[in-house]
């Protein structure tokens, strides 16, 4: 994968743009997301390990917002035990950028896998979900209007057979006022660690504000049991970035 510096910030632009996953974008992700998000790196791991448990012979296993393919990667290389079956399940990767799903597709080339696997360049809200045992959103569905959410969720949640796992990895906010400044600004600090300025931290902020609509850990979980999961948990937390799991 790119490991291009994310430089997209670093100059004072005046009005910033809101935030798009263009070619700029595609080409400095792999270093964007490893800087921003806390515990990304455990994240794709514990992908893994979820997928290993719960993906079944002969079902779709979908990574939607698959970006680069870091979680399509994840659940690809945990599936190693189904190579020698002849009902192996399908790894689905599904992006609406033309940019991201570009590379995505070379990633994949670069890695082969006797587990079948098509990228699919399509807004997941269209895209038809059947037989799924694992269905991974990692950091995809805060980009969705808020109104559009739980739908979505619901049609994952019907097409997936009992037994089937959803990861669900989202920025959050809290309602309480101090919990909420104060974890914002400790995640500000491990950007800074990481290597952004002031300016690219506020002019990415900026560039997000209205496009990443962030909700509080109790929404998520209880639209995930509204939706139909039967079990919804949150777990990961670092700052204000989380995971949850839910259970068809």
């Amino acid at each position: 994968m790119s490991d291009s510096k994310d430089r997209i910030y670093q100059d004072a632009k005046g009005a910033v743009g809101a935030f798009e996953f263009d070619e700029r974008v595609a080409h400095v992700f792999t270093d964007m997301i490893n800087r921003s998000v806390p515990g990304y790196a455990m994240m794709l791991e514990m992908i893994g390990v979820i997928s290993r448990r719960y993906a079944q012979a002969g079902t779709h296993c979908y990574d939607l917002g698959c970006s680069l393919g870091a979680s399509t990667l994840a659940i690809r290389s945990n599936l190693e035990h189904f190579n020698a079956s002849e009902d192996k399940p399908k790894v689905i990767g599904v992006d609406n950028s033309a940019a991201m799903v570009e590379r995505c597709r070379v990633n994949m080339e670069r890695m082969p896998s006797a587990i079948p696997t098509e990228i699919l360049c399509q807004d997941i809200q269209s895209t038809p979900i059947e037989n799924a045992s694992i269905a991974i959103m990692n950091f995809t569905l805060q980009f969705i209007p808020l109104a559009q959410r739980e739908d979505l969720l619901h049609r994952i949640a019907v097409n997936m057979k009992p037994g089937g796992a959803m990861v669900l990895s989202e920025k959050i906010e809290f309602a309480d006022a101090d919990k909420q400044h104060t974890l914002f600004d400790l995640h500000h600090d491990f950007k800074r660690a990481r290597g952004y300025s002031d300016l690219e931290i506020a002019q990415k902020r900026s560039a997000l504000e209205n496009v990443l609509v962030p909700e509080t850990i109790e929404a998520h979980i209880e639209r995930l049991q509204r939706a139909g999961f039967s079990q919804a948990y949150l777990w990961f937390q670092c700052f204000n970035f989380v995971s949850f799991l839910a259970i068809k």
